[in-house]
């Protein structure tokens, strides 16, 4: 054999085109068939496959009706929210990561349908996950939960699969499926059933000043999209409504005559009584003083 002599050996760098940084969840859920997730939103990927049945979800604004073999991506910070039909008890794999890859923008705002080879690789990941951690496939787990007794390199597959399958996916893009709005009626149901949230967490914090930002940490919604959302279903500002459940409920202290107006103020979370007779005053077009002698306040019910 020929010898090389000083001849160096070139070193080849491989392009990474996706890395994984980290893992935050992944999860294999068997739903009932009237399962429904409120949503939430994230810095960090997630991706739904659906295994069975059917799921609707919402992605931002959008909705769509998954069927069985279907994925869709959720990019950082986008709301997102799921559904069972009703009819069809679903089977969900949901799994999050941390991946700052410019690649993955492919998938943003894409369903796309998964062969043969991507359910393997789904297969794989579901597999090392049992190997690598504590707990069932519909629990959350933490460092705390990996195994001591794991199998050799099971951690790192699961990266590996899941690069694995982004790289496949993208390899197999032919198989895009035109994005398929839901209902009007789905939509609505969904959005009705924030707004019902919503109502309920300001009738829960009626002593507290409660700020947008408040609303956005709670529901996992951007500003724009709590403040029009509200405003195209009450036809009021968000922050509006809630001075309007604190007015509504001073009217009926005031009835119960068990505070003096000083009190009332105070357990509402107004600042002082002056800034809480200016709000009354601007609510229902009385001084709280004018709205306790009158026939308005003797002739209207107490709350149920």
């Amino acid at each position: 054999m020929e010898k090389r002599g000083n001849t160096k050996y070139p070193k080849i760098t491989l392009n990474k085109v996706i890395n994984i940084d980290a893992i935050v969840s992944i999860f294999y859920f068997e739903y009932a068939k009237d399962f429904v997730f409120q949503g939430e939103s994230h810095d960090f990927w997630e991706f739904l496959y659906v295994d069975k049945g059917q799921a609707e979800v919402m992605a931002d604004t959008e909705g769509y009706q998954l069927e069985q073999g279907e994925i869709i991506f959720h990019k950082p910070n986008e709301f997102h929210s799921v559904w069972a039909n009703g009819k069809i008890a679903p089977n969900l794999i949901v799994m999050s990561f941390v991946c700052n890859s410019s690649t993955m923008k492919f998938f943003e705002n894409k369903i796309l349908r998964a062969g043969d080879e991507e359910k393997d690789i789904l297969a794989n990941i579901i597999k090392e996950r049992a190997n690598s951690f504590n707990g069932r496939l519909n629990q959350f787990v933490t460092e705390d939960d990996k195994k001591h007794d794991a199998l050799f390199g099971s951690q790192q597959l699961i990266k590996l699969y899941l690069e694995l399958l982004l790289i496949t996916f993208i390899r197999n893009n032919s198989s895009v499926k035109n994005q398929e709005r839901i209902s009007f009626i789905t939509r609505r149901r969904v959005e009705d059933d924030l707004i019902n949230r919503m109502i309920s967490f300001m009738k829960q914090n009626i002593n507290k000043n409660l700020t947008i930002d408040d609303f956005c940490e709670e529901f996992s919604l951007g500003r724009t999209r709590i403040k029009n959302l509200f405003k195209e279903k009450m036809d009021a500002g968000i922050i509006q409504y809630f001075r309007f459940l604190k007015i509504e409920e001073a009217k009926q202290l005031i009835r119960e005559e068990n505070y003096n107006f000083s009190e009332i103020a105070e357990k509402l979370g107004f600042s002082s009584v002056h800034y809480f007779s200016n709000v009354f005053k601007k609510t229902t077009d009385m001084t709280p003083s004018e709205y306790a002698t009158s026939v308005k306040s003797k002739a209207e019910l107490p709350h149920s």
